[in-house]
């Protein structure tokens, strides 16, 4: 299975037009389209429909697409150069526009470069406890991704005491799914659990937006998602997210602006 399979992408012909059915597994627990899944979505319409591999894309999110209904998305590709190609592509419920995504595609070759940024120090990925989900947030598209806790605290720990800004977790598909752009963009919009840390209270995020800049890809059946929050103001939040292969090679980097709520819940 790749990760157009897991969507439930289609492709209408060999037209830039494609469709995506929001069912379980990419809906939030608020039953409708999980941000990372509509981004996801439109990185591999984007990448089908020019050939060229994401360097850059970012997705506004603009309303809704609630269980059941199917996200038609527009690829419209603007402007192609010799190494990189500008394109967007909007999603649609019918006649209401949902999301936005506009993304530079494309590769290149230079002699020199480097990364200056370390992963954090955590154990290996089955070294790591299981990141639980209460069971209202069962049904959606937590149950289909198996993540670990490398560093931070577990639901039940999350007791109003304050924490500290920084945590990670290894995530992957069971079905094993190489990383991609698009894997890595799901995973990416974990961002917005990551609020608890530093509050000490769960909290409930809606994606303003989500921005994700590629690194490199090499094969791994683990990605260490390290998160880093850097404000809650108003009921705005920000963060980044580094993204780690499990041998320590950097293959993207995320962020996020958030509008977040308190989660209430019966305990």
């Amino acid at each position: 299975m790749d990760v157009k399979e897991f969507l439930g992408l289609e492709r209408h012909g060999a037209t830039n037009q494609w469709s995506l059915g929001v069912q379980e597994r990419v809906c939030t627990p608020g039953d409708f389209l999980f941000g990372g899944c509509g981004l996801g979505a439109m990185i591999v319409a984007l990448e089908e429909t020019t050939g060229r591999p994401t360097i850059w894309a970012t997705a506004q999110y603009l309303s809704y697409a609630p269980l059941g209904s199917t996200l038609n998305i527009d690829v419209d590709v603007t402007v192609v150069g010799g190494h990189i190609t500008q394109a967007r592509a909007v999603g649609r419920d019918q006649d209401r526009e949902v999301l936005t995504v506009n993304a530079s595609l494309g590769s290149n070759t230079l002699e020199v470069g480097g990364i200056w940024v370390t992963p954090p120090s955590v154990p290996k990925a089955m070294d790591c406890p299981e990141r639980p989900f209460p069971p209202h947030a069962q049904d959606s598209v937590f149950k289909h991704i198996e993540t670990r806790i490398a560093s931070g605290r577990t639901w039940d720990q999350i007791d109003g005491t304050p924490g500290g800004p920084d945590s990670a977790f290894w995530a992957r598909f069971p079905q094993h799914l190489d990383p991609s752009a698009a894997t890595l963009a799901i995973f990416a919009d974990y961002l917005s659990g990551a609020l608890a840390h530093p509050l000490g209270r769960h909290t409930m995020g809606r994606s303003l937006d989500n921005t994700i800049r590629m690194v490199q890809v090499e094969p791994t059946e683990w990605v260490l998602c390290d998160m880093r929050v850097h404000a809650l103001v108003d009921g705005y939040a920000q963060g980044i997210v580094f993204l780690w292969s499990e041998t320590g090679t950097l293959l993207a980097t995320a962020s996020q602006s958030m509008a977040i709520k308190l989660w209430e819940f019966e305990a």
